[in-house]
C-alpha cells in the first residue's frame, strides 16, 4: 500500500518515465490495474495471455505529467502483429481490439 505522500519506489520523485496500465477485468465487477514501465513487455503479455480481459491501455508520464488512453493504438499493434505472424487473434483479445478499432 502507498501512502498518500510517500513517493512510490517503482518511481522515484521527479524521475522522467512514461508508464503504462493495463485495466483488466478479472469478472464482471472487478477491474484490475496492472503496471507496467516498458510498451513492448505490455504488448507481449496482452498477445501472451497474461490479462483475462483487457479493458483499456493507459500510458502516462510522472515529470511531464500527462496521461493518454492508447488502447487504439495497442489494438491495431496487436492485429497487425497477429496478420504479419499469420495467426488468429486470441479469444481473449477480441473484444479489447473490437471496441478499439
Amino acid at each position: 500500500m502507498i501512502e498518500a505522500g510517500v513517493p512510490s519506489p517503482t518511481v522515484p520523485y521527479g524521475a522522467d518515465q512514461t508508464l503504462f496500465v493495463v485495466i483488466d477485468r478479472r469478472d464482471k465487477a472487478t477491474e484490475i490495474r496492472i503496471e507496467r514501465s516498458d510498451l513492448e513487455t505490455t504488448i507481449g503479455e496482452l498477445v501472451a495471455g497474461c490479462f483475462n480481459d483487457p479493458v483499456k491501455v493507459i500510458s502516462f508520464n510522472t515529470l511531464e505529467h500527462w496521461v493518454k488512453d492508447i488502447s487504439p493504438e495497442i489494438a491495431g499493434e496487436i492485429r497487425a502483429r497477429c496478420d504479419i505472424d499469420g495467426i488468429t487473434l486470441p479469444d481473449y483479445l477480441r473484444d479489447f481490439v473490437a471496441a478499439n478499432s
